[in-house]
């Protein structure tokens, strides 16, 4: 039985010329319809990602296929979310955070063979403040750096725009105070400068990684708290992150805190930016809720193999706090 998918096509992601994004659409539509009865839908500046995966599962397709950046994929994966269809993801971004974290392949070929392939996995979904949220929240410093990084940078310099405009906003040294409810816990007091919660994320979501391995489908949240004193430990802690998540352990400075929750409530003292999946999305505070199960991916035979290798008991309470700074 032929299986149906629709295929949502940003053509404005990327850094590609004009020509060359015909070529590459081209091609995708070559290699996916061997075994698939494609449909194309390309957004525009009218027409979301996000209506035209609703449209297309009004329609019934089998399957739905986005072609885009971090930001056209987590529309199309908040479209599906709850509804068991699976979704194939052709990444053409920036930072491509999303199948990196998931280990679905980057190059163009890869990943329509995994669609093909037809191998599927459920992970967790979760919602911030309503909306449908696949990767992870940035409160602070995160959402600050992407407020700040323009269109034009992207497309020259790629995911080290980004870097360049962190490096700049270090020593705009702005902490804020926060305090995190859960369903076990209050955590008050902390004077921090980036709260960040993660469904999903590659290593190079640095902010995201206090604890050893963000695991997508073990329903909870995993939450990480970075308060540096300074703006130089700001960059020694992003510093120890980064090599913390590139070897799955978690961080050992005394500055950066972690915990995991199915649902926690953020308020701050003043309000602060929020970025949902690479999109900035009002203020604090912030209610985040994990929705174990909510998606169902195509995902390469190799990454469910590794799924095998992964600890499937994680303490539910891990917690590591600041020294000296209160709880209740």
């Amino acid at each position: 039985m032929t299986r149906t998918a629709c295929l949502i096509y940003n053509p404005k992601s990327g850094q590609s010329d004009r020509q060359t994004t015909a070529q590459e659409l081209a091609k995708i539509e070559a290699i996916l319809s061997e075994k698939l009865e494609l449909e194309v839908q390309k957004t525009s500046e009218d027409v979301g990602a996000d209506l035209l995966a609703q449209q297309a599962i009004q329609r019934g397709v089998n399957s739905l296929i986005v072609a885009g950046g971090d930001g056209t994929v987590s529309a199309v994966v908040a479209a599906a979310a709850g509804t068991d269809i699976p979704v194939g993801v052709i990444a053409r971004g920036t930072a491509n955070a999303f199948a990196v974290a998931l280990g679905i392949p980057t190059d163009l070929e890869g990943a329509c063979q995994t669609i093909l392939d037809g191998h599927t996995w459920k992970i967790d979904a979760a919602r911030c403040n309503g909306r449908p949220m696949a990767l992870l929240a940035g409160i602070g410093f995160e959402a600050e750096t992407i407020e700040e990084t323009n269109r034009q940078a992207k497309h020259r310099w790629g995911i080290f725009a980004y870097i360049f405009t962190a490096f700049k906003k270090l020593s705009d040294f702005k902490p804020f105070t926060v305090e995190i409810i859960t369903d076990t816990q209050i955590i008050r007091s902390y004077s921090a400068r980036a709260v960040t919660i993660a469904n999903a994320a590659p290593p190079t979501s640095v902010l995201a990684h206090g604890p050893a391995g963000i695991i997508y489908d073990d329903g909870l949240l995993d939450v990480t708290l970075v308060a540096p004193k300074n703006w130089i430990n700001s960059l020694l802690a992003s510093y120890h992150l980064f090599f913390t998540a590139l070897q799955e352990k978690a961080a050992e400075r005394p500055d950066v805190g972690y915990l995991r929750a199915k649902k926690l409530r953020v308020l701050t003292d003043t309000p602060q930016e929020v970025v949902v999946d690479g999109e900035l999305f009002g203020t604090t505070p912030l209610v985040a809720e994990c929705i174990p199960g909510g998606l169902t991916i195509f995902m390469p035979l190799r990454s469910l193999q590794d799924r095998s290798h992964v600890r499937p008991a994680r303490n539910r309470l891990l917690l590591r706090l600041f020294p000296g700074l209160g709880k209740s």
